[in-house]
């Protein structure tokens, strides 16, 4: 999968990841390469009704800008992660929702704006 990523700072993250081992359907890893290099690990644990999701996520951030300005800007760098996870999280909510909805209706109000 290619990935071109953007949060609120005027740079864009171009990188790719790759599944290499699937432990369906308990989890997954990916290895990421390019602006990020590295390997994530997706868990899946059932709790009850509902599901433990935790991401062990290891990389570098193989992009000059990040490299050589992270120890000046690392704040600034967390903040534009943190904003960018929210946009992320509120998208996986509306899809969440749209493939669970029972209408076509219902589907609608949580399409995309």
């Amino acid at each position: 999968m290619r990935l071109l990523t953007k949060g609120w700072l005027p740079y864009t993250l171009s990188w790719e990841f790759e599944v290499v081992e699937s432990r369906y359907p308990y989890g997954f890893t990916i290895v990421a390469s390019g602006d990020f290099d590295g390997v994530g690990v997706w868990t899946f644990a059932q709790n009850s009704p509902s599901v433990d999701v935790t991401y062990d996520w290891r990389i570098r951030a193989e992009k000059p800008i990040l490299r050589t300005l992270s120890f000046l800007l690392k704040p600034v760098f967390a903040a534009n992660h943190r904003w960018a996870m929210a946009r992320g999280e509120e998208s996986l909510v509306l899809e969440l929702s749209r493939r669970r909805a029972t209408s076509e209706a219902a589907r609608a109000r949580n399409s995309y704006r």
